[in-house]
């Protein structure tokens, strides 16, 4: 149910029983309520946000709640633009650069919560043996 389904309804239709005719109900009004958002919590794989340097690391926002379209953007700690705009943020090759503390904001237009912050750590090189 999202808030553009307020409104007034009534059921039309044909009614057969010992004669047929056209019958209509009375209005039934229909309001919605905004649910508000909750906080956002991340998790990453791999668990804990420790990545080997070139390796893949995805994290990923859940919201429990919330009414109406949601809107994701990632931001790390020093950076400006958003990283991301999708639920979940993934980075194919990290680099050295890629560490520090990442934050998930969630929004529906009425409202916004952010994520308490993820710290991702690059750890050294990675192993040629071994990928």
């Amino acid at each position: 149910l999202q808030l553009h389904h307020r409104g007034h309804y009534r059921c039309e239709g044909w009614v057969r029983n010992m004669v047929s005719r056209w019958s209509v109900s009375k209005k039934v009004s229909v309001t919605v309520h905004r649910v508000p958002l909750p906080g956002v919590s991340l998790s990453a794989q791999p668990p804990g946000g420790q990545v080997a340097l070139g390796d893949r690391l995805v994290l990923s926002s859940a919201v429990t709640t919330g009414t109406g379209p949601l809107s994701f953007s990632w931001h790390r700690e020093g950076s400006g633009a958003p990283l991301g705009t999708s639920p979940h943020l993934e980075l194919c090759h990290v680099g050295d650069n890629d560490s520090g503390q990442y934050r998930c904001r969630v929004s529906d237009r009425d409202s916004m919560a952010e994520s308490d912050p993820l710290n991702v750590t690059v750890l050294g090189e990675r192993d040629p043996w071994t990928g």
